[in-house]
């Protein structure tokens, strides 16, 4: 039988290549290891168009643990983060913001309302002790995409400094380090790459990391540390995920087979697409509004029967070979599909006539 299709955003379905990837076993200080290590970091690097003035720095576990990393670095000790948020990974970031002991202020949104600018700006005028602006490029919990060129602008000319989670966005949407002003960008290697969990990463810029310098809250989040140490031995500090690495070694060459970001664009939003018209068919409908969703993970209102319960839901497309992801909205009942991975729209298809006939043998068709 077919292994379920991950219609998520991350673990997500990857390719056969991939996966034989983590077969070889790696010892965490070859000389070949540091080599695939250094590969890697410069690939992400320039996907982002930011060998220039930024570094890529790769830290073990998941993107959150990169995203506080980030935070905990770069935010200065008596600086303060503004977090724009408008889902729940917003909601993290300000979390564990809190958490490491910064200060923090939010700007909230509601989950289908994008950030905007004008505010973002307003509010940097009126606070003086903000030094960093914080901000989801796509917002997982739902799929809406926040305007990040035109935010990264505002924090710029502001003179603060702009830390970016794109965590659900990378390698699929644009990220133009020569015309986009960030200190900061994070992700994982389990989203738009289509490698396996266990590694995120930092393309931080060079001179903001060298500044901070003893300002991490933990001893194994800190980044300055880490790339200080593979600086003079091409090393981790402690000990890597090498399966994790080669996998995503093996991931990120099919990337560039593919032909990189505009490729993986296009198939993704040939999915997003196939997705949409076929769920719309079934009657289902979309949470947000079309020129709102990124096509990386999309949120749809739960069918309107008195019986529906997302549990037996998912457990019937899952008899089905297809793998769905629960709704994180507390307002209203919905559930999301991603759009991500190593598929394409022909297993979108497939899809979505599994959700049509769980749907049917359920009596909560239309």
């Amino acid at each position: 039988m077919r292994e379920p299709i991950l219609l998520t955003p991350g673990p997500l379905t990857t390719s056969l290549r991939t996966k034989t990837a983590m077969l070889t076993d790696w010892g965490s200080w070859d000389a070949r290891f540091n080599v695939l290590t250094a590969s890697v970091c410069a690939d992400l690097l320039a996907i982002a168009h930011a060998e220039a003035e930024h570094v890529c720095v790769p830290l073990q576990g998941s993107g959150t643990f990169a995203v506080e990393a980030a935070i905990g670095n770069l935010v200065p000790r008596d600086g303060k983060l503004l977090v724009l948020v408008n889902g729940a990974y917003g909601k993290r970031m300000a979390r564990l913001t809190e958490v490491i002991g910064r200060q923090v202020a939010v700007y909230e949104t509601a989950d289908d309302v994008p950030a905007q600018p004008a505010e973002v700006a307003a509010r940097l005028a009126a606070d003086p002790a903000i030094t960093h602006v914080g901000v989801i490029h796509c917002e997982t919990s739902t799929g809406i995409l926040n305007p990040l060129a035109e935010i990264a602008q505002v924090v710029a000319a502001a003179g603060r400094k702009l830390i970016i989670d794109a965590m659900s966005a990378f390698g699929a949407l644009d990220v133009d380090a020569r015309t986009l002003p960030f200190d900061a960008l994070i992700a994982s290697s389990n989203k738009c790459l289509e490698g396996v969990p266990g590694m995120g990463f930092v393309i931080v810029r060079r001179s903001a990391l060298l500044q901070s310098a003893g300002n991490s809250h933990s001893l194994s989040m800190d980044l300055h540390d880490q790339y200080q140490y593979m600086q003079k031995t091409g090393q981790w500090r402690f000990t890597p995920p090498t399966h994790v690495v080669a996998a995503f070694r093996e991931a990120i060459d099919q990337y560039l087979e593919e032909g990189g970001q505009p490729a993986r664009l296009a198939r993704y939003s040939a999915n997003c697409q196939a997705l949409i018209a076929g769920m719309q068919a079934l009657g289902l409908k979309l949470f947000l509004q079309p020129e709102l969703q990124a096509p990386i993970i999309v949120t749809f209102h739960a069918p309107a029967h008195p019986a529906y319960e997302f549990k037996r839901f998912y457990e019937a497309v899952r008899a089905r070979g297809f793998v769905l992801y629960p709704g994180k909205l507390t307002e209203v009942e919905t559930f999301r599909v991603g759009c991500i991975g190593a598929i394409d729209a022909a297993e979108i298809k497939q899809a979505v006539a599994a959700v049509a006939d769980a749907l049917n043998e359920l009596g909560w068709a239309r």
